[in-house]
């Protein structure tokens, strides 16, 4: 049967959860690098990257091939993917409290450090590649990705560097209904700023000091307009799963997936596809798999799918990894935290929105909104996510509450320090080995 929009407003519905039933699904990626020479590794060469996919799976890990090339592992509902550039990125299992999370993570980074150790490579948590761009004989064999680098430049000048030299830490959570979806969202893209500057580790580019204390943010302004940035919507009352629809539908395709195979849509409109009018497949309709496919495209910072995707905070130290999570959850999964993150979010007009968004990857912590500093707002963010993670009362086997996992971003709230201040230190006061440094102090 032919899909109707309705059908794809009614996939997001099938999306809505009772709370007891409310997950947390992490991800983070990582730069893999040679020890000897910090250099990226490529995929076929003795200790590239799959090597690195082979040696995981010696812990219990299941291949997934493409075209032949091993590209990804899962287990247990985790999966261990690629990303262009080669970077790795675990993909958790939904798991009920950041206590498990930060356990999964935890195993995830034993694995790879032994298999590191056997292979001489390392694993670095920063957001945007140090030396510059990666050469294109080191991207990954992922036939989506060469579509999307083909694509890319076409529409903006940072795509490929998106694609291959950045890296995030996301968390993914669940919506109860249409209005619970709207709030957390339309809340979440407001108050995503603040956590862009509380993550920031990006302030290297080429070997330099950068103008952005958040390269990877700043990229992200001129990949592709039409798929990233602020939906237009957002700041509307009563958004709903049909704003979303309406403007996905909108955002141009890249691919389709038939018989196992990529096929290049890209440019093309997913609207001709619903009405059978795609130049590749004339008088064929797309199906439930295709809308999938086609919303993994979206890059905007807060993403809506079946749950709703945090994807805006550079990727960091072991403590990132489990801060991020518990900030996020501790903001909205808790009533009484999301009706005062509400409210923060709804003292921000547009104007100030968007000026903290263009402007945070510059100044960071010490920008000005409307006579406060980003510094105070993120000091009341982490006041209200605390209040959540305490209310929530999951406790591990030694009676600690999710509290702590703030602790490193508390930290940064009252010295505004966040990780780029600390690299800028770190490079500036190890003039002959600052590289060197950044890499041993953000490995894992």
């Amino acid at each position: 049967m032919d899909l109707k929009k309705n059908d794809l407003i009614n996939w997001f519905v099938e999306g809505c959860k009772p709370k007891e039933l409310f997950r947390i699904g992490t991800e983070h990626e990582k730069f893999v690098y040679k020890m000897k020479n910090l250099e990226p590794v490529s995929y076929e060469e003795k200790s590239g990257i799959k090597n690195i996919l082979e040696s995981l799976i010696n812990f219990g890990w299941e291949e997934i091939r493409e075209e032949g090339y091993l590209i990804a592992l899962k287990k247990d509902k985790q999966s261990i993917t690629l990303e262009p550039g080669g970077q790795l990125e675990l993909s958790g299992a939904p798991l009920e409290n950041i206590h498990q999370t930060c356990s999964e993570v935890n195993e995830h980074l034993r694995q790879v450090k032994l298999v590191g150790k056997d292979l001489n490579i390392g694993f670095l948590g920063v957001g945007a590649r140090l030396e510059g761009k990666l050469s294109s004989n080191l991207w990954m064999p992922k036939p989506r990705y060469k579509i999307m680098r083909e694509y890319m430049p076409k529409v903006g000048t940072k795509g490929l560097e998106m694609m291959a030299d950045t890296c995030t830490v996301q968390v993914n959570l669940d919506y109860s209904s249409e209005e619970d979806m709207s709030r957390k969202l339309k809340t979440s893209f407001i108050l995503q700023p603040i956590v862009t500057a509380l993550f920031s580790s990006s302030p290297i580019e080429k070997m330099k000091i950068s103008k952005f204390i958040s390269r990877r943010a700043a990229i992200w302004f001129d990949v592709d307009k039409d798929r990233c940035g602020i939906p237009k919507f957002i700041f509307k009352n009563n958004l709903g799963f049909e704003d979303w629809v309406d403007y996905a539908l909108k955002v141009p395709m890249y691919f389709v997936r038939r018989n196992g195979k990529y096929i290049n849509c890209a440019g093309d409109s997913f609207e001709k596809f619903m009405d059978g009018k795609l130049d590749k497949f004339p008088d064929e309709r797309p199906t439930l798999l295709d809308w999938e496919d086609h919303l993994s495209t979206i890059f905007t910072e807060i993403r809506l799918k079946k749950f709703i995707e945090f994807r805006g905070a550079d990727t960091g130290p072991w403590g990132s990894l489990c801060a991020l999570p518990a900030l996020w959850v501790g903001l909205l999964y808790d009533d009484e935290a999301l009706n005062e993150s509400e409210s923060l979010a709804n003292s921000w007009t547009p104007e100030m929105y968007h000026k903290a968004y263009s402007e945070v990857p510059i100044k960071g912590m010490d920008l000005i909104i409307n006579n406060n500093s980003i510094k105070d707002y993120a000091k009341e963010l982490i006041k209200i996510s605390k209040m959540g993670l305490k209310n929530r009362k999951r406790l591990d086997s030694s009676g600690n509450d999710e509290t702590g996992y703030l602790n490193q971003l508390e930290e940064i709230t009252y010295s505004g320090k966040n990780q780029a201040t600390e690299m800028l230190n770190i490079w500036n006061n190890n003039e002959d080995n600052g590289i060197r440094e950044i890499y041993k102090r953000y490995s894992y």
